[in-house]
């Protein structure tokens, strides 16, 4: 069975080639070829021998998750399903905006951590996603969307926010950012990486480590009692023990700054005495907020903040000096904005707010 590169971050793609009698300058090579140029045919990497072409379209491929279905909203954003097979599709978002794009990436089928505003936890969870799954996504959004005048690719920034908890598929999910850092591939920087996360602690001390990125946490919350119900992982890991680690990531951040997501659901998480609850909570955190205003899904019943309510909740939050923004909704009218990604998944977990299935 032919072995597909896009598994391999650098290393992995060297000790490959090691094993095929290969030099380490032809996997970084075939590893620009790859992701810094698009290419997918072996035969057209010119500055590699006959005889190496040959002998990787025999033993290698290139081969990226299949679109099913694309859409366009209006506001310019693009939405792809792709097939990632046994019955299952995972949602990738692309956001233009003038001076970026910023790809959004999913990590898993569906997800295990059941978080009650969420589209994706209603269908469960199947599996992680290959580190060639993930990578992919990137891989076929620049080839898709094309080079710019300048002979660039589009994407500029990476966030894993799409469908899955990224840190519960560590391994693959650090092999992806890997690639998207190398120089030889990508050559983002650290700082337009970021991964979010719903605070699983453990990982978070290992992302510190071994790849540090910018880092979003999912909030929602001031207090244990309420991110409880909206969050269901933190029965496991409560709000003390996750700022605690915030801080320790903050240690090696390429950002000087924890990012806090905080979904505004209106009557429940969004009053005055709430966020001053929340500027208690987060004193001791360097940390911005970025409010995200509700995006309807049917398989629920809250509803959105009221812009009056999001504006003063957000004026609580700036006049105790915490930077604080609101996310301007993209993609909504294909289902593309956050919390709204659902994809196909054929769910093994066959549970509601059941952590078991998520390995915790």
């Amino acid at each position: 069975m032919a072995e597909n590169l896009l598994n391999f971050d650098a290393q992995q793609l060297a000790d490959w080639f090691a094993e095929q009698g290969e030099k380490p300058f032809r996997a970084r090579q075939v590893l620009r070829w790859i992701h810094k140029m698009g290419e997918s045919d072996f035969a057209a990497m010119s500055d590699i021998a006959n005889s190496l072409r040959e002998k990787l379209q025999q033993q290698a491929c290139v081969t990226a998750p299949v679109v099913q279905r694309e859409e366009l909203s209006t506001d310019g954003t693009r939405k792809w399903l792709l097939n990632v097979g046994t019955g299952n599709a995972v949602e990738t978002v692309y956001i233009p905006e003038a001076e970026r794009g910023t790809l959004c990436v999913s990590t898993q089928a569906g997800c295990a951590l059941d978080c009650s505003f969420c589209s994706t936890g209603k269908q469960g969870f199947n599996r992680n996603l290959s580190t060639a799954e993930i990578v992919g996504q990137l891989w076929w959004a620049n080839r898709e969307i094309g080079k710019d005048a300048n002979g660039n690719w589009p994407i500029s920034n990476v966030v894993f926010m799409g469908m899955g908890e990224p840190l519960l598929n560590f391994n693959n999910t650090v092999s992806a950012l890997r690639l998207m850092l190398d120089d030889n591939a990508y050559g983002l920087s650290r700082r337009r990486v970021t991964v979010s996360t719903s605070g699983i602690v453990p990982a978070m001390d290992r992302l510190r480590e071994e790849c540090p990125v910018a880092l979003a946490v999912s909030l929602h919350a001031p207090n244990d009692a309420l991110r409880d119900v909206l969050v269901p992982v933190n029965q496991k890991y409560p709000l003390r023990e996750l700022l605690a680690a915030c801080n320790r990531y903050l240690e090696k951040a390429p950002r000087d700054f924890i990012t806090f997501e905080y979904v505004m659901l209106a009557g429940v998480n969004d009053s005055e005495k709430q966020a001053r609850e929340l500027v208690s909570l987060v004193r001791d955190v360097p940390c911005k907020f970025n409010l995200i205003p509700f995006n309807p899904i049917p398989q629920v019943q809250y509803q959105r903040s009221g812009s009056d309510a999001i504006r003063r909740f957000r004026d609580v939050l700036m006049q105790a000096d915490i930077v604080t923004t609101t996310r301007k909704t993209r993609g909504d009218d294909i289902a593309g904005a956050c919390g709204q990604l659902a994809g196909q998944v054929l769910d093994k977990t066959k549970r509601t707010r059941n952590l078991a299935g998520a390995g915790l």
